[in-house]
Parts: C-alpha cells; sequence; structure tokens
C-alpha cells in the first residue's frame, strides 16, 4: 500500500466484474499474447536473411536476388502482425499530456468513445477492402514484377485483413475494459502486463 493510500479514508471493496465479461476479456488478451510471441519469430528468418546476404554478398561476391524480397516482407508481416499484441502491452502512441492525470471513469469513458468512433469503422473498412485486396491478388497468382526472383505477393496482402483480425480482438478486450473503468473507476488486468493504476492487483 502506498503513502497517499495509507493516509487517506479506506476505498472500501472494489466492484467485482461479471464472470462472462472477465473471461470474454481474458481470451482476448491470451490470443493476443499468443499471437505476439508467435510472430515474434519472424525475426529470426528476416536475420538470418540479411546475415547470409551480407556475407555471400561481401566475402564471395555472390550476392542473392531473394534476400532482399525476403526481408522486406517478413518485416512487414512483423510490423503489421505484432499490432494486436501491441495494443495489449500499451505500446501504441498515445497523447498522455491531459490523459494521464485523469481519473480511471474518465480515461474509460474517453477510450470507449474513441474505440466506437475512431478504433472499429476504420478497422472493419480496411477489412473489408483488404480482403479483397489479397483475394484477387490471390486468383491471379500476382507476383512482384520488380524484383528479379518475382516472388508472389499475396501471402504478404494477406497479413493486412489478419491484422485487421487480430487488432479488432484486442481493441474489443480494450473497449470493454474503457466500459468498465467508465462505470466503475476501475481497471481490469491485461494479461502478462504490469498493473496501471486504478487497477486490481
Amino acid at each position: 500500500m502506498n503513502g497517499s493510500a495509507a493516509a487517506g479514508p479506506s476505498p472500501g471493496p472494489r466492484p467485482t466484474a461479471p464472470p462472462p465479461l472477465i473471461a470474454t476479456v481474458r481470451l482476448c488478451d491470451r490470443l493476443s499474447l499468443w499471437s505476439g510471441r508467435a510472430v515474434a519469430w519472424l525475426i529470426v528468418p528476416m536475420v538470418l536473411s540479411l546475415v547470409y546476404e551480407v556475407v555471400a554478398r561481401y566475402l564471395f561476391n555472390a550476392p542473392t536476388v531473394w534476400a532482399y524480397d525476403m526481408t522486406y516482407m517478413l518485416y512487414g508481416a512483423f510490423f503489421m502482425l505484432g499490432a494486436g499484441y501491441t495494443l495489449l502491452r500499451q505500446g501504441h502512441i498515445r497523447t498522455d499530456s491531459l490523459y494521464a492525470g485523469w481519473r480511471a471513469r474518465r480515461q474509460g469513458f474517453v477510450d470507449a468513445a474513441c474505440y466506437l468512433v475512431f478504433f472499429f469503422p476504420p478497422l472493419i473498412a480496411l477489412f473489408w477492402v483488404s480482403v479483397d485486396f489479397f483475394w484477387v491478388s490471390f486468383q491471379r497468382g500476382e507476383r512482384v514484377v520488380s524484383s528479379p526472383w518475382m516472388p508472389v505477393i499475396y501471402p504478404l496482402k494477406l497479413v493486412i485483413p489478419l491484422t485487421c483480425v487480430l487488432l479488432m480482438i484486442q481493441g474489443t478486450a480494450e473497449f470493454l475494459r474503457s466500459v468498465w473503468a467508465a462505470r466503475t473507476g476501475v481497471w481490469l488486468r491485461r494479461a502478462g502486463v504490469a498493473a496501471r493504476d486504478g487497477e486490481p492487483v
């Protein structure tokens, strides 16, 4: 217990979230945590491709035709597919000059409104467009014509709708957290993340 809490009156018992709410939030969190840990392994073949290219080019004068395409595709997938995990870890940019000083209720209200207005509608639209974007590319067997290796590009295009799904999964957990915080002044915990102010320990 910190000093300010000890000096003040007892805050009383914390409100208990309904089990279905806790179960939904935890499921979304665990999916995001799992996806982040799985996607993190993409960094290994990306680094190995870069190392192989450097060694082949500068030691054996035998540059590859595939390393550049491999690395930008892997990094693009790594960056995009990790977005849901980053949201779980609260790693996206936030302007905290005002937000950090607000009580949990106001934070929750603002977050819930922003998720409803600015988060879900663009993601749903992007998902709808990107599915068609991928499907047309898949049906045509589209390749990168600017590369001598000419790899197929539709696996990378598939990353866009998958990213939307992962973000919407974690966004659902964040929206539910925000609504609960707006109602009770208490933030629900995130799986695998240290507690923030106002969260139960």
